[in-house]
């Protein structure tokens, strides 16, 4: 075990810091090492020193088996950082990892958990399948004592699953709208410009838009005439609710091979398709995405312009955390509903 015995500061010059030493300043608004493990001891560190409430300082005898802060932190970071993150220098027995480009965090939130499960560790992740961008701290590690048993770090790398980021691709995009209304120019559409606003923040374009009306075979033409241009996506909006005028999961359904899922339980946005067809992702969006600033709409795109399709199981488990509260009343300075 270990063996830490205590010096007064003024007997300690010349001597080696065992482990960094934090300092705390209100008035610069400053938190960090002020003293790193292995640097010397002058004189004119003992008033400052005294100034952060150090009479003594810890001395730190390592025995076989034990494993310092900064190397179990260091340990940890590297079976946590996966594809797309960046680990930091440990101090303070703390290390985050970073995140390399911009995409969509993933990790298997139950390795966390395990690892939590030792008091002596700490890791702390920003929620998990959010987009974040490069440069974000996506995660941080720490140990509460400063040093741990072998054994407790085999544990924590045994139970470690990488952290990773897949990076957005830019999706060929292609919008159906939906209704005889809009054909008729009764109504203009909204949606498009909208559209065109989240598409960028994956680094795409609209492809193209058309404009049909409720018939199915019209909405199967129109999604077909956009995969035959090589769309990698069609997003097709109106004509998704329940009612008997409502066909565009049918005209969904006649364009596609396979339907992945129909229905979600999320709000706003319980009405979401999802189907494919060949390598072509066909969306059905519910009518809510023309008003909503975040749908179920959003959670589907992070995923799809990860590389990543969710299944008709894990959407089934979005209901967790997936009843949005109206933006003009959210006092949330990041929405949670977006972080599902």
């Amino acid at each position: 075990m270990a063996i830490i015995s205590q010096v007064s500061v003024e007997n300690a010059v010349g001597m080696t810091f065992s482990h960094d030493i934090t300092q705390i300043d209100t008035k610069k608004g400053y938190k960090g090492a002020r003293f790193k493990k292995g640097d010397i001891v002058k004189a004119e560190d003992i008033p400052v020193l005294k100034s952060m409430g150090k009479e003594n300082l810890s001395l730190l005898q390592l025995e076989e088996g034990d494993v310092h802060e900064d190397n179990a932190a260091r340990r940890l970071a590297e079976r946590l950082s996966g594809e797309g993150t960046e680990k930091g220098t440990p101090e303070e027995g703390k290390v985050s990892l970073k995140a390399l480009w911009n995409g969509l965090l993933v990790y298997d939130e139950e390795s966390i958990h395990t690892i939590n499960s030792d008091p002596d560790w700490i890791v702390s992740t920003v929620a998990n399948k959010i987009p974040v961008r490069k440069g974000e701290t996506v995660a941080a590690m720490r140990i509460i004592p400063l040093v741990m048993k072998e054994e407790q770090i085999r544990r924590g790398e045994e139970a470690s699953l990488p952290i990773t980021i897949f990076p957005f691709a830019p999706l060929k995009t292609a919008l159906v709208t939906v209704g005889r209304e809009l054909v008729e120019g009764r109504i203009r559409d909204t949606f498009a410009p909208k559209l065109a606003g989240k598409l960028a923040s994956y680094g795409t374009t609209l492809m193209g838009q058309l404009i049909v009306g409720d018939e199915p075979e019209k909405i199967a033409e129109a999604i077909q005439s956009f995969i035959d241009d090589g769309a990698e996506l069609v997003i097709t909006t109106g004509g998704m609710s329940v009612d008997p005028d409502d066909c565009t999961a049918g005209g969904i359904a006649r364009a596609a091979d396979t339907i992945v899922f129909k229905g979600v339980p999320v709000v706003p946005g319980a009405h979401l398709m999802l189907a494919i067809s060949g390598e072509t992702k066909i969306v059905g969006a519910p009518a809510c995405v023309v008003h909503d600033e975040w749908t179920s709409l959003d959670l589907l795109l992070n995923r799809l312009f990860a590389g990543l399709i969710p299944s008709a199981a894990e959407t089934r488990r979005w209901g967790v955390g997936s009843l949005c509260r109206k933006c003009r009343d959210c006092n949330y300075p990041v929405c949670a509903f977006a972080a599902r």
